[in-house]
């Protein structure tokens, strides 16, 4: 028997996609209608996105091939999805991010913060965190949890070893005036007769063993104490980096997949919306909620691994020999970079252009340049033209400054510098798969429109009109923090939205109001260490048990719930007007 079981679960990826599809069939054939077919499609694609026996993107393309097979869509219409404005948007963002990496720019920043904070723990934790989500607002949390926390590793290695060399230091002095002063005293009383100096001598000698045994003790536990010390900060800086990472990147609308899928389903169910979401008007609503989770993400993992001790947590203006060092770990570390090379100037430059472009493109309260030159009656340019505008510019500039009568080493004329980017480094970086896991999305959220599952789904939910609308966003946003914990958060959105747009619709509450919230909630993946790459990461460096991450990522998931409500009922409302139906969300249609 335990021979079966475990050769069903060597190929229990291969059952599960035979089987699947089979134990579902009963659905279309029964009902042979449009919404069954799509839904036969949506069901089986989640299943296979849930348990990944085929790869996520290989899942995303299905609708290729069962939409026009069952009648509900032509091949033309569903290719088309693959490749849309959002989809730009993402390549864009991604070509500046791999940029950035590609001349090291993340790193120089990162240190840069760091030398600035200082490295008091609860400092360097902030400092740490506050570093991780700025880089995860422009380049991939993967990559801003890779690279920090082999930083934060060294510097507290330094300062573990340091302290403890210290007290052995301490402890050592300390003994040895001890056996000074013995000395004096038995200087002074040379008078003493033999015997009793030889009996004293006896004595003394076995004091001195004794005594050497307990030092030798008293210096064990507490080295042994110094490093469960900083074991449980190594701990708390494993998971204050890819925490950090993770909420960070819910600041920006490129700052992790969920968010440009969020806009992409926006933009394609409702359509004359009138670019609601774009990156300015993302930035004003998550930002704030960002620096809030962050900070009680920050004082929760103080309290669990730090405490709330002011003097040994934040030094209150004192330094120690072990802070110094560790100080100088992350100043030799920079100093190794050397000065800013004319590459990371121009990537630094491009970057930040990108930034205000979109910043200023249509920031809401005034005209944006993009209004006034082109778009004047129609969206002609978007946030993914701007993306990909500046992005190109990595292939157009040199990496060096051109020198048109340089010379190599031996006396032949140079070479013309190569590009910031070539396709090569770009090709091995960029993540192929999201642009298909992207796509299928949007295939599926337009298959059920086009097949009036959309339609059936929002009439199936008209009931929880009596339920206030807080309440149906606080349970929706635990529900995708839950279903996140164990399946990807791009397959997570991308299930899910679909659906919440249709109940937005049907109860009559504005679309914002339910799939903005739980758009961020599926990025709240703190609890699992396979939940995320970043989790994974930490997990690996930190000497994490599975229980330290649960226990400290399931109040946070509470937090993050808990700020993401309070932030759309407030300056949310404010910002998008969600207490009312707007009329481009009325969009029902009959198939």
């Amino acid at each position: 028997m335990a021979g079966i079981l475990t050769c069903l679960w060597k190929y229990r990826n291969y059952i599960v996609i035979v089987l699947t599809p089979l134990l579902l069939l009963p659905l279309p054939l029964i009902s042979a209608t449009s919404e069954a077919k799509c839904g036969y499609v949506i069901i089986l694609m989640a299943l296979y996105w849930c348990t990944e026996c085929i790869p996520l993107a290989v899942t995303a393309l299905l609708p290729v091939i069962l939409f026009p097979m069952m009648g509900i869509m032509e091949s033309n219409e569903v290719c088309i999805q693959y490749l849309k404005d959002s989809n730009m948007l993402f390549i864009g963002g991604l070509l500046v991010a791999i940029a950035v990496e590609h001349w090291n720019l993340h790193r120089r920043i990162a240190l840069q913060v760091l030398l600035i904070v200082g490295v008091k723990p609860s400092l360097l934790m902030i400092g740490f965190m506050g570093t991780t989500a700025f880089l995860s607002m422009w380049i991939s949390n993967t990559a801003s949890t890779a690279m920090m926390l082999p930083i934060a590793n060294a510097v507290l290695q330094q300062l573990c070893d340091t302290e403890a060399n210290a007290e052995e230091r301490e402890f050592n002095m300390a003994a040895a005036k001890n056996g000074l002063d013995n000395q004096a005293f038995e200087m002074g009383d040379a008078k003493m007769s033999k015997e009793l100096q030889s009996k004293e001598n006896t004595i003394n000698l076995d004091k001195d063993d004794s005594n050497g045994i307990i030092s030798s003790l008293e210096a064990q536990q507490r080295r042994l104490k110094t490093e469960q010390k900083y074991t449980k900060l190594t701990k708390g800086m494993s998971l204050s980096v890819c925490y950090a990472a993770s909420i960070g990147g819910t600041a920006t609308l490129t700052g992790t997949t969920p968010n440009v899928i969020m806009k992409g389903q926006i933009d394609e169910l409702f359509p004359d919306n009138g670019g609601v979401i774009n990156f300015a008007s993302w930035f004003g609503f998550s930002f704030p909620n960002m620096v809030l989770m962050l900070v009680l993400s920050w004082l929760w993992l103080q309290f669990i691994f730090l405490g709330f001790n002011l003097k040994s947590t934040f030094g209150c203006g004192t330094k120690k020999e072990g802070d110094r060092e560790a100080f100088q770990v992350i100043k030799d570390e920079y100093k190794k970079l050397g000065r800013m090379s004319f590459a990371e100037g121009c990537v630094l430059t491009i970057f930040t252009l990108l930034v205000v472009l979109w910043f200023t493109r249509e920031p809401g309260f005034i005209p944006g340049w993009a209004t006034v030159l082109f778009n004047k009656d129609k969206t002609y340019v978007t946030d993914g033209t701007v993306a990909i505008l500046m992005s190109a510019l990595f292939f157009c500039i040199p990496s060096k400054l051109p020198r048109c009568c340089g010379r190599s080493e031996d006396g032949a004329s140079s070479e013309a510098p190569a590009a910031l980017l070539n396709w090569d480094v770009v090709h091995e970086k960029m993540p192929w798969n999201i642009l298909l896991l992207l796509g299928g999305g949007f295939a599926l959220a337009h298959g059920s429109e086009k097949s009036g599952l959309s339609l059936w789904l929002g009439e199936s939910l008209i009931p929880l009109q009596s339920i206030p609308p807080f309440a149906i966003s606080i349970l929706l946003c635990l529900l995708v923090a839950m279903f996140t914990e164990c399946s990807s958060n791009t397959a997570t959105t991308t299930l899910f939205l679909p659906i919440l747009a249709s109940m937005a619709t049907a109860i009559k509450i504005h679309p914002l109001y339910v799939m903005f919230p739980c758009t961020i909630s599926a990025s709240l993946a703190f609890m699992l260490p396979v939940a995320t790459p970043p989790n994974a990461i930490a997990f690996s460096y930190g000497n994490l048990k599975v229980l330290d991450m649960a226990k400290a990522g399931f109040i946070l998931n509470i937090l993050g719930v808990i700020t993401i409500n309070i932030a759309i009922n407030t300056w949310g409302v404010a910002m998008f007007n969600l207490n009312e139906f707007p009329s481009w969300a009325n969009v029902t249609k009959t198939p």
